[in-house]
């Protein structure tokens, strides 16, 4: 499993977790279903990027051209 699809299982359980203590808290039922779509939406979509930030080694490639 590479390093990415490993972040992101844990992000996806972390947020999870986040979720379960809001809801048994009762902050979801105050906020309402829109904005908690909404806030999982931008949760996810964070996540995604951080793994992909955070993914591979970043090397410079340079290319020889013959003139």
């Amino acid at each position: 499993m590479k390093w990415m699809q490993m972040f992101l299982i844990g992000y996806v359980i972390a947020l999870g977790g986040v979720i379960a203590a809001l809801w048994r808290l009762g902050v979801i039922a105050r906020v309402g279903a829109g904005w908690t779509v909404i806030g999982i939406a931008i949760a996810i979509g964070l996540g995604f990027m951080i793994s992909v930030a955070n993914s591979g080694s970043k090397e410079t490639v340079e290319i020889d051209r013959k003139r």
